[in-house]
């Protein structure tokens, strides 16, 4: 361990060998270490060393022009490029496509995990993500140009089924980030926003004799960080650099919002709706996918509107909205600043985030898509000569319980009007998007079939659904037609099975309403009737009462079941964390007062750890069956049995 690990960058920089393999932190501007980049930049020019490097790293790094990762775009300096994403480092990208170095494109998910295997001296990763997409070696293998032949991946069978496998190498370099360091190397990340893969890094790097820079803001005395914020240990670290300001953001939008890492939590104004375009009906159809206490990812672009309409229809706080690099809850936030997320809920590591999505926790996501063809294959990855890079895209599109892939059916000068609720397409766009095959597949219909997802195209003037690996229209606009408006705009005819139109909510100006839809839905599940005790089990827990209307529909629902029971019922009602807005109080009770008198023959209510002291004050002076708060507990008639079933 070095007694002085405090140095400039570029005395840190100097430490690198020629020809090393160089893992580098960061999501965007989110943890990129900006100082040390500058730096490696500039040894290389002012120096001609390091060069022939092997740059490593699991997600994007960069603005989308000068700043990130695309400082080292100078011939000479890399060697090989192992990439998650190449979307916001357009000159490494530039120089991927023209030969200028081998470039692998490999996914997001896999490459964080990777550092992990590295630092077990486990032989590598294993993963199905991938089969049957371009990575998958039996295709591309993930190779982005002609100058690269080594596959990364191989295919190997285990207990009968098929997984990617990717090989560990050896890593000598990580350049990580964090807020404090102390004079022992100790990072914490206190105003950082995520927590990434930097660990995972950091241990690799280390276990293999290497050397880890970090980057920070400030320098503490040893001992002084709390050990349970310290996300890096000294033991790892072998030189931490004092970045300047400027090369220290928070993000490459923001340079400091407390919110973001989760310092503070903020009130949220209300999202901007947004204006009547083909986004907003695409966002639309894609939210009323939406189900109560979903798990969604959202990706970038059209994907975000679907916040925003969850937004406006007042269905936000029923979701719980996350994003790949380890966020989980709160509003994320896009552009430059993406994967930060307003009042979140939880910062985990993006390997612990992977893994989660892997294992199928997510249950909606919705992506974008750039080429879709006749098998339901989607290209988000290389069109043109473009290279985005697949990112987390093949991760989480082919886990998710349901996958909508959201984007306009023409691409280029798209022009449409709303009129009377009906859509008219003033202008077709140049390119068409449905084409007889994707340029890549980023995305395998096949797979998707086999694996049992429901997957869903959804465009601004239809819905495709996936069917045995075939793309099956199932919507159409009102006022669209089919053959001219949707078959001349393919490059292939799909199977059209009596499509209906799509709900004319969409197309009108005003909110569709989706929220007691979808409380409907949460409602009627929140109903259990227990036939050997003959009781009906009512779980409010958690349930957020706003309006007159809310309350309605509770009524309507209870009601309904009571009576397809057909008799008087004891009922067992859960108030855990229930909310009830004030001005509705009384109309609730009403409801609860009628629901009592008419169908139950008696009740038992409880509720730990919630404030309801106003609900059953209410309840007191109504004297609706007698419920009374006792030590925080609102308990009537209930047995310890009954509290334990429920």
């Amino acid at each position: 361990m070095r007694k002085n690990k405090i140095v400039s960058a570029m005395e840190a920089i100097s430490a690198i060998k020629d020809g090393s393999v160089l893992a580098a932190a960061g999501f965007v501007g989110n943890g990129t270490p900006e100082e040390l980049l500058i730096s490696l930049e500039k040894c290389f020019l002012e120096a001609g060393k390091p060069k022939n490097l092997t740059l490593l790293f699991s997600s994007g790094l960069g603005d989308a022009r000068d700043r990130g990762l695309n400082r080292l775009a100078h011939p000479g300096l890399l060697k090989r490029v192992i990439a998650g994403h190449y979307g916001l480092m357009p000159k490494i990208g530039r120089m991927a496509l023209d030969n200028k170095f081998e470039a692998y494109n490999l996914p997001q998910g896999i490459l964080t995990n990777f550092y992990r295997a590295v630092a077990a001296r486990r032989p590598g990763v294993f993963s199905k993500v991938g089969l049957g997409t371009f990575v998958d070696p039996r295709l591309e293998g993930g190779k982005v140009n002609t100058c690269t032949t080594e596959d990364l991946l191989e295919v190997v069978s285990f207990h009968g089924e098929d997984y990617l496998f990717m090989r560990s190498f050896p890593i000598q370099v990580a350049i990580i980030r964090g807020t404090t360091a102390d004079t022992m190397g100790n990072i914490s990340m206190e105003k950082e926003i995520l927590t990434l893969d930097a660990l995972d890094m950091a241990t690799a790097v280390h276990n293999c004799g290497g050397i880890v820079i970090a980057q920070v803001e400030r320098l503490a005395n040893h001992g002084s960080i709390n050990s349970r914020a310290v996300k890096i240990p000294g033991i790892l670290v072998d030189f931490v650099v004092v970045a300047k300001p400027e090369n220290h953001m928070q993000t490459y939008a923001t340079p400091y919002n407390p919110s973001y890492s989760g310092e503070i939590r903020v009130p949220t104004t209300s999202l901007i709706p947004l204006e009547l375009t083909e986004r907003k009906i695409i966002a639309r159809r894609a939210a009323m996918e939406l189900r109560p206490y979903n798990v969604v990812n959202l990706g970038i672009g059209v994907p975000e509107g679907v916040a925003t309409v969850a937004n406006e229809e007042k269905i936000l706080n029923s979701l719980t909205l996350t994003v790949e690099p380890g966020i989980i809850g709160g509003i994320p936030v896009g552009g430059l600043d993406f994967g930060a997320s307003v009042n979140a809920e939880a910062v985990i590591g993006m390997p612990d985030q992977f893994n989660f999505y892997d294992g199928g926790g997510l249950d909606l996501a919705c992506l974008g898509m750039a080429q879709t063809d006749m098998f339901g294959n989607v290209n988000s990855s290389c069109f043109g000569n473009r290279l985005a890079g697949c990112g987390g895209f093949i991760n989480i599109s082919q886990n998710a319980k349901t996958t909508i892939f959201v984007g306009s059916m023409t691409a280029g000068n798209l022009e449409v009007a709303i009129k009377n609720g009906k859509l008219e397409i003033i202008r077709e766009g140049d390119t068409k998007k449905f084409v007889k095959k994707v340029g890549q597949i980023t995305f395998s219909g096949n797979y998707g079939s086999l694996s049992g997802q429901k997957i869903l195209y959804v465009t601004e003037r239809c819905v495709f659904e996936l069917r045995n690996s075939s793309l099956h229209l199932i919507e159409v606009a009102h006022g669209i037609d089919i053959k001219r408006d949707i078959i001349c705009q393919m490059e292939f005819e799909p199977v059209i099975d009596n499509p209906k139109f799509m709900d004319f909510r969409i197309f009108q100006s005003r909110p569709m309403g989706i929220r007691s839809e979808l409380l409907r839905l949460d409602i009627d599940s929140r109903l259990t009737f227990h036939e050997p005790t003959q009781t009906l089990h009512v779980n409010f827990r958690g349930l957020e009462i706003e309006c007159e209307e809310d309350i309605l529909l509770i009524r309507e629902v209870v009601e309904k079941r009571c009576r397809a029971l057909g008799k008087l019922v004891a009922a067992h009602v859960n108030y855990d964390f229930f909310k009830c807005a004030d001005d509705v109080l009384a109309t609730y009770c009403d409801m609860v007062e009628y629901i009592v008198s008419t169908y139950y023959t008696d009740v038992s209510r409880y509720s730990l750890g919630s404030n309801l002291k106003a609900l059953g004050e209410e309840f007191e002076r109504r004297k609706i069956e007698t419920s009374r708060f006792k030590a925080g507990i609102l308990i009537e008639k209930c047995n310890a049995n009954l509290m334990f079933e429920a």
